[in-house]
Order: C-alpha cells, then sequence, then structure tokens
C-alpha cells in the first residue's frame, strides 16, 4: 500500500470516533530492528486502522513528522507518538523533549486553565454580618474610637499693607478712627443713663470678660488658659474650679503620660445655654467635688470659643453642638499611645447625669488604663531595678578599677625606683671604675720623690685620715710642685703603696693606663696646715714651696669630717 494514511493521535481536527488508544496498538517491536522496519510497521498499522480517507489526506504532515523524527532520534513509534502528540507535532520541540528532558507542559496547562471554570459563590452583605467569599458569614470589626489629635495653635498672620496703598486710603482710615473715637465716647456717656432709659444697642455692645469680643487678641496657650479661668471666675463669681493653666495640646500630653482622663470643655458665650450648664451642672457643689477628688485621675481644660485655641480644637474634634464636654483618654486596645474620644457630653444635664456617664466612661477604660498604669510601674521598677545594678556594677566597677589604678602604679613605682637604682648602682661602679683609672693614670703622672742629695726640698708630713688608717706620711717634694699635685699624690697614696709593694696592677706598665674620656674628678678631701689652720686649696699655680717653705705638717681631712665640724 502507498503512504498515504495518517495516524490521528486525539487532535482537534479530528472527530473523536477517530481517536485512538496507544495501549490498545498491537505494535510489533520484534520487526522494528531497523529506520526501515520501524516506518513499515508505522504504515503497516495506520493502514490497518485508519481506513478514512478524509483523515489520511489532512494527516499527512503528522506522518512526515513522525518520520522526520524516528530518523533523528531512533526511536520506537510507540513511544515517540505521544512524545509529538504532547509537543503539538512539532519536531524540533519533541527532539528537544527528547535530548534534554521534558519540563511542565505550559500550553496543555494554559489551555487546561482556559477551559476549566471556577464556580464563585455569591456574596451577601448587611450592617452586621458579611460573608468572607467561602460562604461563612463574618461579624464586622467593632468600630473605633475617634482619634483625638494634638492641637496646636497656628501663630496669626499679621498682613501688611502696601505703601502705596496705605497712601491712598490713608484719608479713610483717618476718617474711620475719628469717626469711631465719637461713636465710642457717646457709647460711653450713654451707658451711665438708667437702665430702664437706656437704649437697647448701647446695652447690648457693653460686653466684658468671656462675651467680650472687641479687642480680644490671640495669646499664647498658657496665657489663653488664665485669661479664660480670669474671666470665668469673674463671670460666674466662683474661684478654685480646677481648670488647667496651659495649652490644650500640653493637658493631652500629660494625660497621656501620667493616664489620666482629660476633660476638654468647649464654652460659646453667647449660647443661650452656656450658662444653664455652667451654673446648672459644671458649678454643681456634686460636679465640682466629683473633679476635684484626685482619686478621679482627671484633668479639666476649659476653651472659649472666641480664642483662636478653643476654635481649634472644636473643629478638630468635630464638635457641631455647644457646649460640649469631651472625654479624651488612652484607648490601649486600639494603640498603645493612641488617645481617643471616648465620649462627647453636650448641652446642660442634671449634675447626676454628668457625673453618671463620666464614671461610666471611667469603668468600661479604667481596666485597660490600670492595665497600662500596671504594665508601666512593673517596666519602671524594672528599669529601676535595672539603674541600682548598673549604678552598683559601675561602682564595683569603678573599685576594682581604682584597685587595679593603684597596682599598677605600685609596680610602676616599684619598677621605676628599682630602674633607679640600678641606675644609680651601675653610675656609682661605672663613677667607681672611671675614678680608679684616673688614679691609675693620674698616679703614673707624678713626679718622684727627690733625692737626698737636693738641698732645696720641701719635706711635708702628711696626717692622712683616721679611716684610711695610713697613719702619718712624711714626703719630700719638689719646690716646684703645685698644690694640686700635692692633692693628687695624696688620692693616689694607695696605688702608689700597691705598685712598690707589687700588688694590684703594679706589674702593668704606667703607660698602659690613660685618663678616662669625660670624667672630671673631684678630691674628697681636703689639706690644710695645723698651726695656724688655713685650708690648701688644689691650685695648679701655687707651688707647695710658696705656702709652705722648706718643710711643715699638713692634716688631711675629708669633706664629711668638715661639715661634722
Amino acid at each position: 500500500m502507498p503512504l498515504q494514511s495518517g495516524v490521528l493521535i486525539r487532535t482537534a481536527v479530528a472527530p473523536p470516533f477517530f481517536s485512538l488508544s496507544l495501549a490498545a496498538w498491537p505494535w510489533r517491536t520484534e520487526h522494528a530492528e531497523s529506520n526501515c522496519g520501524r516506518r513499515a510497521t508505522f504504515v503497516h498499522w495506520c493502514t490497518r486502522y485508519i481506513k478514512c480517507p478524509r483523515v489520511a489526506a489532512a494527516e499527512f504532515s503528522q506522518q512526515e513528522a513522525l518520520r522526520q523524527y524516528l530518523d533523528v532520534t531512533n526511536q520506537e513509534p510507540k513511544d515517540a507518538i505521544p512524545l509529538l502528540e504532547r509537543s503539538q507535532w512539532n519536531v524540533q520541540i519533541a527532539i528537544a523533549k527528547f535530548f534534554d528532558g521534558e519540563g511542565p507542559d505550559l500550553l496543555a496547562e494554559a489551555q487546561a486553565a482556559q477551559t476549566t471554570t471556577t464556580h464563585t459563590p455569591p456574596r451577601f452583605e448587611n450592617l452586621s454580618e458579611r460573608d468572607d467569599g467561602n460562604g461563612r458569614a463574618r461579624r464586622s470589626r467593632p468600630q473605633r474610637t475617634e482619634p483625638a489629635p494634638r492641637v496646636v495653635p497656628q501663630p496669626s498672620i499679621i498682613y501688611h499693607t502696601p505703601f502705596l496703598i496705605a497712601i491712598l486710603f490713608a484719608p479713610f482710615r483717618i476718617g474711620y478712627k475719628i469717626a469711631a473715637g465719637l461713636f465710642r465716647s457717646l457709647f460711653y456717656f450713654l451707658s451711665f443713663l438708667p437702665l430702664a432709659i437706656r437704649p437697647h444697642f448701647i446695652t447690648s455692645t457693653i460686653t466684658k470678660g468671656l462675651r467680650q469680643t472687641r479687642g480680644r487678641r490671640m495669646l499664647l496657650p498658657k496665657e489663653a488658659a488664665q485669661r479664660f479661668r480670669r474671666d470665668f471666675e469673674e463671670e460666674y463669681g466662683i474661684k478654685g474650679f480646677p481648670f488647667f493653666e496651659g495649652g490644650h495640646a500640653e493637658a493631652l500630653d500629660i494625660a497621656k503620660r501620667d493616664l489620666k482622663f482629660l476633660l476638654t470643655i468647649l464654652l460659646p458665650p453667647e449660647h443661650d445655654e452656656a450658662e444653664t450648664f455652667v451654673r446648672g451642672t459644671l458649678l454643681s457643689p456634686e460636679v465640682v467635688d466629683f473633679v476635684q477628688d484626685p482619686s478621679n485621675n482627671l484633668i479639666i481644660w476649659g476653651g472659649n470659643l472666641l480664642d483662636s485655641e478653643a476654635y481649634q480644637v472644636a473643629q478638630e474634634y468635630r464638635c457641631n453642638r455647644f457646649p460640649v464636654t469631651c472625654i479624651v483618654c488612652l484607648t490601649p486596645k486600639e494603640g498603645s499611645t493612641r488617645m481617643g474620644i471616648v465620649k462627647r457630653l453636650v448641652g446642660p444635664m442634671t449634675p447626676e447625669a454628668f457625673i453618671s456617664q463620666i464614671q461610666n466612661v471611667m469603668a468600661q477604660y479604667g481596666p485597660d488604663i490600670d492595665t497600662v498604669r500596671a504594665q508601666r510601674a512593673e517596666m519602671e521598677a524594672t528599669r529601676r531595678l535595672r539603674a541600682e545594678q548598673e549604678a552598683a556594677y559601675e561602682r564595683s566597677l569603678a573599685i576594682d578599677r581604682e584597685k587595679k589604678r593603684k597596682r599598677l602604679e605600685a609596680e610602676a613605682a616599684a619598677a621605676a625606683a628599682e630602674k633607679k637604682a640600678r641606675e644609680e648602682a651601675e653610675a656609682a661602679a661605672r663613677l667607681e671604675q672611671q675614678r680608679k683609672q684616673w688614679r691609675e693614670w693620674r698616679a703614673s703622672t707624678l713626679a718622684p720623690e727627690p733625692d737626698a742629695s737636693v738641698r732645696d726640698a720641701v719635706r711635708l708630713a702628711l696626717n692622712m685620715p683616721v679611716s684610711t688608717g695610713q697613719g702619718r706620711v712624711v714626703r719630700r717634694f719638689s719646690p716646684q710642685t703645685t698644690l694640686e699635685e700635692l692633692y693628687a699624690f695624696v688620692d693616689c697614696y694607695e696605688v702608689l703603696q700597691q705598685r712598690q709593694e707589687g700588688h694590684g696592677d703594679g706589674n702593668v706598665p704606667m703607660a698602659a693606663t690613660g685618663k678616662p674620656e669625660g670624667y672630671e674628678h673631684k678630691y674628697e678631701f681636703y689639706i690644710s696646715t695645723v698651726m695656724p689652720r688655713e685650708r690648701l686649696e688644689p691650685s695648679t699655680t701655687v707651688t707647695v714651696a710658696q705656702k709652705m717653705g722648706r718643710g711643715g705638717n699638713l692634716a688631711v681631712e675629708t669633706l664629711g669630717d668638715e661639715e661634722a665640724e
């Protein structure tokens, strides 16, 4: 049979009844030893199971794709057809999947997503319940309290009229001031008339205290609070009401810090119910005793709506009816530092109702505030304990540091003293060595004792110090011998004696010992005459003949002996 038949494997072109199940095909793999055998087997089974000429003509491209795939991969037809089907009969994609491995079939997943329809249940909402999308009704969230903003009054903006416009309107301004002065004087004199004959417009213009509108200037928050309290006491004749003398922002901060309830009272002086509220409710003995009780933890802030700060507070707190008392406190459940407006008391009411509503608010939010207060107390106690522990640790550390410093200082002082002693000992040893070397050198430079035949020789008897044990030494000196050479003889007498007796360095030639470099010898004794007592200095110009003549007795004394005397 010619190769005209095609294979249809569940494609979208052919009807479903032409689809074949690969598991039902009786493939004969024993005839598939080569590519030709595989193609013959493929054509045999295709022509056996597919008899429709329309499908065979339409799927010739699939036969060609299968042939190309078998030529490249040398795979069995029963394994090749499913892979080509998954690759939409694209030979290149199928070959890539064969050699590189198959990943997720994105195209099949996209088609499945397009054909799959999800059923979303309808949602129902009412005022109390809402559907969560899964058919389960959930309760609506509880309504949060209105936040209590921190109101800081903005400074007034002063507008300066341009110079040219001020010059143009100067006549009108002057005329207005003159007319205002005249009318003000007229109103002043008419105000002294009896009330029965006084005009009504004169009476209505005489306002002071809380109702004063003319000349009311903007003040700082603290000064405005003091003015409100002063006007309130003048207006209603009562003193001692515990109004907070500070700005509203400061009162709010204190209430947040100290966990208290803030009562913000806003009074419009010209309102009809303002005086009724103040005299009948606010200044009643029950309310006064209640707000003055420290255990209630209340802060009372009052404001006149004619003042800028109170007006801004009314705007921010959304107060539409007056007089109004806003109760503000911390709402821990809505935020650890959130201040909320928990209640508004509008208009005059009985003192009992006023106190009862405040107590209800305190009973509702008091436990949460007490919990926060306990937490803060615990945190403060923990902080204080930590601070005390840190302070004790710092003190202990300071003591240890002081001990260590003293120990190091003692060790350093001991080391310095030891080093100094060692240096002094080395210096003393070096000095003694240099002195010994000098004596060796100086002894070699002394002139020998003149012979007895020299008639002008000076015969001297030297009484040596007792500490040396040398006793009385008698020797003849040349008349030209200087006093310095006499001192050198006395200082080197022991060396001369050792040389004469053959001890010490006496066997060493005299020329072998030289003068030490950088050494300046100092005599530790002095020579003086006996009668009269005169100290002889070691001079290099004065001779012994000039001082002693033909001879005499001299005493050798150490410098210590002279100091003792």
